[in-house]
């Protein structure tokens, strides 16, 4: 008989906080309940008020309950990509088990091994994630157990992040009187899922575009390779709105969620009125006329992919670019990435009735890779994550906006490569 557990994943972002509760049997989910409150104290996924975070976590968590009648305890929750590094570790033990048969206590061994990396003092591992098992030099092994040998190895990927980021995250869980009982990195999470195995095979970016920061996650050979954070999101757009059609914020906001269009092409002509600061005249604007300053604020984002793939070293990928987030709700974001990266493009949307948004992407992404990995290591989930130090001495976790660039030319359309090497070799011009 399959067993099943619930699981409960909180998403610290930075518009909103967002607590899931799910029941998963067999690898099905059966989302009961989803709290979404404003947050507070974040700014581009990272905390910057300790009691403001923990007041939102604590309402996002009420809405689960008042809904689920289930209280909430246990949690898992999600590391942003701010400065996460990647780095290869090896682990060798001999195997202990009666008969050389492995077990899952020699698993657990050789994982610790390679565990034991030394990283720098100002850093967290936050995720390992296995990639081969080598018994006795047989390697490409996915599950050694049961398996006769007398020397195990482990192949995998350490993922760590600044150790302020962690401390401040796990302090705001364990104030909120919540037990932390996993952690992971956010776009691993949400990518193992958002992605289909052959998009993860052969080379493909997720791109999760919040309210303040687009996270950019690479996978490839069914691995993600690497991760960064542009602090670009949907906020800047409903600024550059604010700003250019003169009207509050709130009501750019609005215009940017009913009118707003990213693709000129595909805009309307239709003209709608909207509301100009400290006055009551009112101004009226077509749908075509904002579509320019959405698409120029999008262009720029793309722009800025295209430089840090190039960094990464990335140049090419054949399953194209998966976008999820809030902000891929604008319509015309689609067309307009089509246009500008040349290649495949489409939107993830989780496919449960409850949560049929992007922007749940890596709430239940969570929930996903953490019921995976309990599976796999046979573990109950419930082994809580050791705190951080307490007296450790927070560091600015502030980020600077990218200068912006240039505006496309209407030219012929290069290769991807082409155009990120064109973008970064107009920074030294």
């Amino acid at each position: 008989m399959i067993q099943s557990k619930i699981y409960v994943s909180v998403d610290i972002g930075s518009s909103t906080v967002k607590v899931i509760m799910a029941e998963m049997t067999g690898g099905d989910v059966h989302v009961l309940g989803v709290g979404e409150v404003r947050s507070s104290g974040i700014r581009k996924g990272t905390i910057v008020d300790i009691d403001a975070t923990v007041q939102s976590i604590q309402e996002a968590v009420q809405e689960v309950e008042r809904v689920t009648e289930i209280p909430v305890r246990d949690v898992i929750v999600g590391i942003p990509a701010n400065g996460v590094q990647l780095q290869q570790t090896k682990g060798v033990v001999a195997v202990s088990g009666e008969g050389r048969e492995i077990t899952t206590d020699d698993l657990d061994h050789v994982l610790e091994s390679a565990e034991t990396m030394s990283v720098s003092p100002d850093r967290r591992i936050v995720t390992f994630v296995p990639h081969e098992f080598i018994v006795d030099k047989h390697s490409g092994i996915k599950d050694p157990r049961r398996m006769l040998g007398v020397r195990l190895e482990v192949d995998g990927v350490l993922f760590t992040s600044p150790r302020t980021l962690v401390h401040n995250i796990n302090k705001c869980i364990v104030r909120s009187g919540l037990q932390l009982i996993g952690m992971y990195i956010q776009p691993l999470a949400a990518g193992t899922f958002a992605l289909t195995e052959e998009e993860k095979l052969h080379g493909t970016a997720l791109l999760d575009i919040g309210a303040s920061a687009t996270t950019l996650a690479v996978f490839k050979d069914g691995e993600m390779v690497d991760a960064t954070v542009i602090p670009i999101g949907g906020d800047h757009i409903t600024r550059d709105l604010s700003i250019v059609l003169k009207t509050p914020l709130e009501e750019a906001e609005r215009i940017k969620r009913f009118y707003g269009h990213a693709y000129y092409d595909d805009a309307s002509n239709e003209i709608f009125q909207v509301p100009m600061i400290g006055s009551d005249a009112m101004a009226e604007y077509s749908q075509k006329y904002v579509s320019e300053i959405i698409g120029a604020r999008l262009e720029e984002l793309f722009e800025l992919i295209l430089e840090e793939l190039y960094h990464m070293g990335v140049k090419d990928l054949p399953g194209g670019f998966v976008f999820t987030g809030g902000t891929t709700k604008v319509e015309g974001l689609l067309p307009l990435a089509r246009d500008v990266f040349q290649t495949l493009v489409r939107i993830h949307t989780p496919r449960w009735i409850s949560v049929r948004e992007p922007m749940y992407t890596t709430a239940l992404g969570l929930i996903q890779y953490a019921y995976k990995e309990d599976s796999f290591f046979h573990r109950d989930g419930e082994e809580p994550v050791p705190n951080v130090e307490e007296h450790y001495e927070e560091e600015a976790m502030y980020e600077e906006e990218s200068d912006e660039l240039e505006r496309r030319s209407d030219q012929k359309k290069p290769t991807l490569w082409q155009r990120a090497k064109k973008v970064f070799d107009g920074f030294f011009e």
